[in-house]
């Protein structure tokens, strides 16, 4: 590989839930690395037992549950976890943090600086930032950069082969991260648009949710492929209007990502759209799930976007009174079908 870097300190980890489990375990294939765990039974599973959340840890992965102590160890951090705690993680850490630290996180979600639970606030683009505007804003690190694919927690766990991006508007971002994550089973492309990356992994959660739901009702494969591929279309035009080129969402990071989560049970976000299909309760499909389904809230945002800024999202619409209005799915679907469709492609 050209552009090699020596790294000779732990790679650091913030979040141990399943994809920062299996990231740990891809990363020390071939570096020691050093994970922060808040909870004494996952730094007991972790380091005591190496076998967290079904996964066998390797033996290059130790806990801590001192977050100074990954920052002062670790010159690349990896922060992973759910987009509801990002903040507050970042924070937490931000003291020890400096400008040499790079830092490339894998958080597919928004952070509001508006409540979107109340119907009242008008969210413009302004208002939102990613994980990358976040740590750029709330820390001294400027070297940010993150990862986006069709990632599935238990397919690598299985040592299935996966892709993912790193993006970064920095080479060298691109380049240590390559260099870190890569191995025969996990290939790793670059992209400069960071943000263009980050929304498609965040936009791709709700358009899941409407693919589980209507599996949950027993349509079929080609009610699928339009939720897919409209949902692609309803992307590019939200992008428009946060300034990102098209082309992020037709890779591996914006169809790529679609039709992994769209078509598996595996991914949290379609499980909650098969779910409620099913005739479950919102409250009561998250409250037995494990880990955060980002698309939930990300259907609250980009539906109070569109409306502040006069966007064409249909489908986001139709979601949200499925989830959120015990509006009836077969009525989102006809509405879906007597839209006007116009032109396939318009681009």
């Amino acid at each position: 590989m050209k552009n090699t870097y020596n790294i000779n300190k732990p790679i650091g980890i913030l979040g141990v839930g399943s994809f920062g489990t299996v990231l740990a375990n891809i990363i020390a294939e071939k570096y020691n690395v050093l994970v922060y765990a808040r909870k004494s039974s996952s730094l007991h599973d972790i380091n005591q037992l190496k076998f967290h959340r079904g996964i066998v840890i390797h033996p290059n992965v130790t806990a801590t549950d001192d977050i100074s102590h990954i920052a002062h160890q670790c010159d690349i951090i990896f922060p992973v976890v759910p987009s509801y705690a990002f903040r507050a993680v970042i924070q937490e850490i931000e003291p020890f943090l400096t400008s040499n630290h790079i830092l490339i996180h894998g958080t597919k979600g928004f952070d509001v600086v508006k409540d979107i639970d109340n119907p009242e606030e008008k969210i413009y683009p302004s208002d939102i930032l990613t994980m990358s505007e976040l740590i750029e804003n709330q820390t001294p690190v400027y070297r940010v950069g993150c990862m986006s694919g069709p990632n599935l927690s238990k397919e690598i766990a299985s040592h299935q082969p996966a892709a993912t991006v790193v993006a970064s508007k920095f080479k060298e971002v691109i380049q240590i991260g390559t260099q870190v994550l890569h191995n025969e089973r996990f290939q790793v492309f670059g992209s400069y648009d960071i943000k263009g990356i980050e929304l498609a992994g965040i936009f791709k959660n709700y358009i899941a949710i409407a693919a589980g739901a209507s599996s949950g009702i027993g349509l079929g494969e080609n009610v699928k492929a339009l939720l897919i591929t409209r949902g692609i279309a309803e992307m590019i035009e939200i992008g428009k209007f946060l300034n990102v080129d098209a082309k992020s969402f037709l890779g591996l990071a914006g169809i790529g990502d679609l039709v992994a989560t769209c078509n598996s049970p595996l991914s949290r976000n379609y499980t909650v759209g098969y779910r409620i299909a099913k005739g479950e309760k919102l409250e009561d499909v998250i409250a037995s799930m494990n880990e955060a389904a980002e698309g939930i809230n990300t259907v609250k945002v980009i539906k109070n976007l569109s409306e502040t800024m006069n966007i064409s999202a249909p489908l986001v619409h139709i979601i949200h009174k499925v989830i959120f209005e015990n509006y009836p799915l077969e009525q989102g679907i006809k509405i879906l079908m007597r839209l006007n469709a116009g032109f396939d492609v318009s681009f």
